[in-house]
């Protein structure tokens, strides 16, 4: 069965997606971004974006701890080492990780991370 998960504790699509779905225990966020620090930078952008990360797992009944994967996406890995010391501040348990270079992200951000979480 699935579920579209939905919060407004985190910013609304700006596109034609949801903002995670649910199918058989097993939830696929999409990507998030800072959409009210877009002005910041990375590290303040990468908190907000695991805050909003947290807010759709919470819509989902699920926390952080429920990540089994995540998908994170930086437009200049010159900033790898400010993700990191923000990232392990949310992800201590150590899901799986890429960390990919992105040209340009939606609405300039500087920082995505998708997730993929397990009930």
């Amino acid at each position: 069965m699935k579920e579209i998960i939905f919060t407004e504790n985190a910013p609304f699509p700006v596109g034609p997606y949801s903002q995670a779905v649910l199918v058989n225990g097993t939830l696929y966020a999409s990507g998030q971004i800072a959409m009210d620090a877009l002005d910041a930078d990375v590290a303040t952008q990468t908190h907000k974006v695991c805050e909003n990360v947290t807010a759709v797992l919470a819509a989902a009944g699920m926390t952080r701890e429920n990540v089994v994967k995540t998908t994170c996406f930086l437009t200049d890995m010159a900033d790898f080492a400010t993700f990191n010391g923000v990232y392990e501040q949310y992800f201590a348990h150590k899901p799986a990780r890429s960390t990919v270079a992105a040209k340009q992200l939606p609405k300039d951000a500087l920082v995505e991370i998708e997730v993929i979480a397990v009930q």
